[in-house]
């Protein structure tokens, strides 16, 4: 997923959609911060993990290089486009891509190690229910990943915005909303060329 705030599925596929085809042309040195942000998820060879939202599936190689070759992938986004796009860049080889809904996830409770979503806590419809459905994929300690390759303001002066207190990404917002949505807030980094937030599944 991206960085415009749509959250209507509806209007998601929409959105996405009409701009999948020229996505990575739009944001070519995006790869670098993929990998750095990935790098910091601690995975190991045979993990399970889930790039939610994945869009053109940018995440899908390292998460494949850190999980080997005994590890599972899974690259899930709710616009056709952009799946097509993903296996169009050949990404398709580097993990599984579904075709589905975040907020309905087809895993039975904790089937996996780490969830890494890109853009994707902007597009939630309903963050809490949903950071909760995230967490019911993922076994008690693993690890989710909330992720931009830039930074809040960087990103709020390219859509003409500033930022309010009302940002949900903001830390004061998105710690208790991760906390009550089975999630412990372990790191959060908002600069210019990264936001990045881990979190470990709580036990329970």
């Amino acid at each position: 997923m991206a960085d415009d705030h749509v959250d209507d599925p509806t209007h998601v596929q929409e959105f996405f959609g009409a701009r999948a085809a020229d996505w990575d042309s739009r944001f070519p040195d995006d790869g670098p911060a993929y990998a750095a942000a990935v790098a910091l998820l601690g995975l190991r060879g045979g993990d399970r993990v889930l790039d939610a939202g994945c869009g053109t599936g940018r995440a899908l190689e390292p998460l494949r290089a850190a999980v080997g070759a005994d590890g599972v992938v899974i690259g899930m986004d709710l616009t056709p486009g952009m799946l097509d796009a993903a296996r169009a860049a050949g990404r398709g080889g580097s993990g599984a891509l579904v075709l589905g809904d975040v907020a309905r996830l087809p895993l039975r409770a904790g089937a996996l190690d780490a969830v890494f979503a890109a853009g994707l806590i902007a597009h939630l419809p309903r963050p809490a229910e949903n950071l909760r459905e995230l967490a019911r994929a993922v076994r008690p300690g693993g690890v989710l990943a909330l992720f931009h390759p830039i930074g809040r303001a960087v990103l709020a002066a390219r859509h003409g915005r500033t930022l309010g207190d009302d940002d949900l990404r903001a830390e004061p917002n998105l710690r208790p909303l991760l906390a009550s949505s089975g999630w412990r807030t372990t790191s959060y980094t908002d600069r210019d060329d990264r936001f990045l937030v881990l979190a470990e599944r709580e036990e329970g």
